[in-house]
């Protein structure tokens, strides 16, 4: 007679889970603490210097990536996981400031996130916006302690022609001809002829480049170097909506064929320092005062332009809209009215001021 033989007992199924699960997770956690440690390290002991640039809006994954190609960082995922642990402590502000920078290999992630975060730049920013006069940018230099106003507009009255071969001869300053953008220099080179030197060197990029292309082709409007920003000067001072750019630009070049004074507002403003609200625009005894850039007095276009030109008021300078009209005048908005005659003008002038809830003579 056989005797049966006893089979083992099934370990039950929660009892393996509740076995395994603990070391899956300390595997885990030592796995990834191991990581974040190689991670968050700096990718080299060497210290060789790597310089980046990190874009106006760049998003913080592209800005990590960047980081990590650049071998700047060993992950950008660390960084990514590092600024949320920042921000769940309560961190007053995790924003990745644009500028270049210069990294070493040998800084940790958080030096890096660090350098970043209090924007330790190691060239400057500063921009200039269309439509601004050298007064403008000199109180802004100065504001920023690059140097003094006085000394950037001195720098902008020096034009000798070693400066450039292609300034006109007869401007009575750079006006005009320092382009608005946005720029980088070093702290250490920032002086006023160097950054003259750069506002020079996009003008030639962008706006010579035009008008030399313009000018040797077939021309809608021939015009000299220098009284194409002067004029495109006071358009951009004029026009607010861009639909109107090329419109204000017709207006003006209807009135030079005629001989009629073109009678811009902003021209006496920049003759005398004169900021006009709509409850306090110009009056009559202003537009009467005698200056060269008065153009409600003198014929033709001021001896110089009167702010920074941006690209588009230069191509409206060039390409002026087909129109028979002779007179704008602004609205609140922005918008103008523009009329053929003189009669429909007033009237125009009119209707805007009854909608001024009060005016200050």
């Amino acid at each position: 007679m056989f005797s049966a033989q006893k089979m083992p007992k099934k370990i039950p199924n929660w009892l393996f889970y509740g076995a395994a699960l603990p070391i899956t997770i300390a595997v885990a956690t030592v796995a990834s603490s191991y990581w974040w440690v190689w991670a968050s390290a700096a990718p080299s002991s060497l210290g060789t210097k790597i310089r980046l640039t990190i874009d106006d809006g760049m998003p913080t994954q592209a800005i990590a990536q960047e980081l990590e190609s650049a071998g700047v960082i060993r992950s950008s995922l660390a960084l990514r996981l590092w600024l949320q642990w920042l921000s769940i402590r309560g961190e007053q502000s995790v924003v990745l400031q644009s500028g270049t920078y210069d990294f070493a290999t040998n800084q940790s992630l958080s030096e890096v996130v660090a350098q970043i975060r209090t924007a330790k730049s190691t060239e400057v920013r500063f921009t200039i916006p269309e439509g601004w006069s050298i007064a403008q940018m000199a109180e802004l230099f100065e504001k920023e302690k690059f140097f003094t106003a006085a000394e950037f507009v001195a720098a902008t009255q020096r034009l000798s022609p070693k400066r450039r071969d292609w300034l006109p001869n007869n401007i009575p300053s750079l006006e005009g001809f320092l382009f608005p953008d946005t720029y980088q220099i070093l702290p250490s080179e920032a002086t006023p002829d160097r950054v003259i030197d750069l506002m020079l060197d996009r003008f030639e990029q962008v706006a010579l480049k035009l008008y030399r292309e313009d000018q040797a082709s077939k021309p809608k409007v021939k015009i000299s170097l220098a009284d194409w920003v002067t004029l495109a000067s006071i358009v951009e001072k004029e026009a607010v909506i861009e639909s109107e750019r090329s419109l204000i630009a017709g207006v003006f070049w209807n009135r030079l064929r005629r001989n009629m004074r073109l009678e811009s507002d902003p021209t006496v403003e920049y003759a005398f320092n004169i900021k006009q609200t709509p409850e306090n625009p110009l009056t009559l005894e202003q537009v009467r005062m005698p200056s060269p850039y008065n153009t409600y007095l003198n014929e033709g276009l001021p001896p110089g332009a009167i702010a920074s030109v941006g690209l588009a008021s230069l191509k409206a300078t060039l390409d002026p809209a087909s129109t028979d009209y002779l007179f704008f005048v602004a609205r609140f908005d922005g918008s103008h009215v523009f009329s053929r005659t003189l009669d429909d003008h007033e009237k125009a002038i009119q209707d805007i001021d009854k909608k001024i809830p009060q005016k200050s003579r």
